[in-house]
């Protein structure tokens, strides 16, 4: 065993410690330079995720406003919709008025041109029944007037009830005692083609039957006679 003081011992046991010290200044000096990479990792680090989170913030703020924008114009396009959707509301039931008043008119021009039609008939069938009757007119004159001197006037009705032009038939030789005293019946006809009987002078109790039966028969001549009779009968009471 060497004596502590060999002084071999204390140089090996020198450079044994500068040897330990040496190894442990390293080690400290790595522990160190990674220390130190390891903060500047932690800061770049740190760093690295205070940007991204930045950014990130700033993407969703951006999100954010977009949704909200998208948000306003999806209303404003709601509420113009509506808009949209009253006004065509309104024009269709504008549409559907038009309609049913253009069903109307055509129902109504449908209608007057029924009523036209039946006019027309009404027209036709009363300018036959007239000149049926100035057939019966013209041959009772040419009976009355001509063989019996009876004379036919045509006068115009001013009042209310007789309006127009009238016939008088003005009979004679009916009184033996007096054979120029007339004896007078007027009548007109109806806006229906039918014989009217406004007056007779002197006035016939039988005037009414007569007139019914004139209406049934259409038969001028024969009506005229039977006035005649009557009249004569009444003369010679």
């Amino acid at each position: 065993m060497a004596s502590i003081t060999d002084p071999n011992v204390s140089v090996r046991f020198t450079s044994a410690m500068e040897e330990i010290h040496n190894k442990q200044l390293k080690t400290y000096g790595e522990i160190m330079d990674t220390t130190t990479e390891l903060c500047q990792s932690h800061r770049q680090f740190v760093k690295t995720a205070h940007d991204t989170c930045l950014k990130k913030s700033k993407d969703d703020e951006i999100l954010f406003e977009t949704i909200q924008t998208f948000k306003r114009d999806l209303e404003e396009k709601n509420a113009s919709l509506k808009e949209k959707q009253h006004a065509i509301s309104e024009v269709i039931s504008e549409i559907q008025q038009k309609e049913m008043q253009k069903d109307d008119i055509i129902q109504k021009i449908e209608k007057l041109k029924e009523e036209q039609a039946k006019r027309k008939e009404l027209i036709v069938s009363q300018n036959k029944a007239n000149k049926d009757r100035l057939r019966n007119l013209q041959k009772a004159r040419l009976i009355f007037q001509d063989h019996l001197g009876m004379e036919i006037r045509t006068i115009l009705g001013k009042t209310q009830l007789v309006k127009g032009e009238k016939l008088q038939f003005v009979f004679r030789n009916i009184n033996p005692s007096d054979q120029d005293s007339a004896y007078v019946v007027t009548m007109g006809i109806k806006e229906d083609g039918s014989y009217q009987i406004v007056s007779s002078d002197p006035a016939l109790g039988c005037l009414p039957v007569l007139e019914s039966r004139l209406q049934e028969t259409n038969n001028l001549p024969a009506f005229l006679a039977n006035v005649r009779k009557e009249f004569i009968s009444q003369a010679r009471r």
